[in-house]
């Protein structure tokens, strides 16, 4: 599974960015903490959850956020995972999001992201693989950096 054009993504996101209530929406903030263990947060809205798991070395925590949304249709589950300064510090040995209740459309990890008159920079496309519910590193290929992640996926829901 590749990433959609972006024509698709840009599309995909003003209609998720559009069809999103306040109610469906959701924002925390957790701290990512290096040490070299595997650490895990999620966040869930309905019976969709968002489970974002890694390591890291290097520095001290960090302050992350954690936006995980529904699209009032039932039908898009998003999250995102980001350090909201810009780039991270800390040296990530393994990263893994994973959505319950949707199948992966789109998702992005970016090893900068946007502050000030800047652009968020993706990873190469090589250094991390998207499954069907997972996003995670690809052993060997990944740099380390890792300041964002983003997943949107399309839920289970069906109309009776």
């Amino acid at each position: 599974m590749q990433l959609f054009g972006k024509m698709s993504l840009l599309l995909l996101g003003i209609s998720v960015s559009l069809c999103v209530s306040a109610e469906q929406t959701k924002v925390v903030e957790f701290n990512v903490k290096p040490g070299g263990v595997v650490h895990t947060f999620s966040e869930r809205i309905s019976e969709y959850e968002c489970i974002f798991t890694y390591a890291s070395q290097g520095g001290t925590n960090e302050q992350w956020l954690m936006s995980v949304g529904l699209s009032e249709d039932d039908q898009l589950f998003s999250c995102s995972v980001w350090r909201p300064q810009g780039k991270s510090y800390l040296f990530f040995t393994q990263f893994k999001a994973e959505l319950k209740g949707a199948k992966i459309e789109y998702a992005n990890a970016f090893s900068e992201t946007a502050v000030t008159g800047q652009r968020d920079v993706p990873l190469k496309p090589d250094e991390f693989t998207v499954g069907e519910s997972t996003v995670t590193q690809r052993d060997g290929k990944f740099s380390a950096q890792l300041s964002k992640l983003t997943v949107i996926g399309r839920t289970r829901h069906d109309e009776l």
